[in-house]
């Protein structure tokens, strides 16, 4: 099993501790650009992949993503037919 099948494996089992790194390598793994907005941008980060844009922001000071950004970032992947 590749990293992003254990990845995609991982978030569809909605842990707590769902990491804004391995978030950052799935999205990345699956195609998608990262653009962090601009020299402005502060936390902001998107994803693009043709039509798509996700907009999420990086946690701090932890690394992980809340329960809510957890499962926007799953709806959102099964959404657009990612995953």
């Amino acid at each position: 099993m590749s990293k992003k099948e254990k990845l995609i494996r991982r978030l569809k089992s909605k842990p707590k501790d769902f990491a804004y790194d391995e978030a950052d390598l799935l999205l990345t793994s699956l195609g998608m650009r990262k653009s962090n907005k601009g020299r402005t941008s502060g936390s902001r980060v998107a994803y693009k992949l043709q039509h798509i844009t996700y907009l999420m922001h990086k946690p701090h000071p932890n690394n992980e993503l809340s329960r809510a950004q957890t499962n926007d970032l799953l709806n959102m992947l099964e959404g657009e037919g990612l995953i």
